[in-house]
């Protein structure tokens, strides 16, 4: 992969330190062995609605970790191994031990999560606060203006 110089983006940006560090990872994440366990999706549900859905087969809700971490959504998965004097003649069924990390973009919270028929649903949601709205900022009259006006009315 062909690097790219991002400074002359940055040289007239301000607050854009997070979304350097985001593109710097994904960079150096696509020079490695991509980890693909658990299998995943990311839905968009609604304008300001997401659903994350895990494949996490054989993990009960006492496996499963998730929690929020400087701006990141982590999913562990940790099952107690319960095999011994189990012999398996094929043992394709993943219980392996994972983490899962998402970086979430700003105001997205985590609503709840469910996990049904080996699916882990986690939602989440996009919410403003009501300061960062877009919001009307309203003209007052210069004093230029309001002299003029005194001078008229004498």
């Amino acid at each position: 992969m062909r690097n790219q110089n991002l400074d002359p983006f940055f040289r007239s940006s301000i607050g854009f330190d997070r979304m350097a560090r985001l593109l710097n990872e994904a960079s150096r994440a696509a020079n490695q062995t991509p980890n693909s366990y658990p299998p995943y999706n990311i839905e968009k549900l609604a304008e300001d609605d997401y659903q994350l859905t895990m494949a996490v087969a054989g993990f009960g809700d006492g496996d499963l970790d998730i929690s929020v971490e400087n701006g990141s959504l982590v999913v562990k998965g940790a099952i107690e191994d319960k095999d011994e004097g189990r012999e398996f003649l094929h043992r394709g069924i993943a219980a392996r031990a994972f983490e899962r990390r998402f970086d979430l973009a700003e105001h997205i919270e985590v609503e709840g999560a469910k996990l049904e028929n080996g699916l882990l649903h986690i939602n989440l949601r996009r919410v403003v606060p009501d300061a960062k709205k877009p919001r009307k900022i309203a003209i007052s009259a210069t004093k230029a203006a309001t002299i003029e006006h005194h001078r008229d009315a004498a």
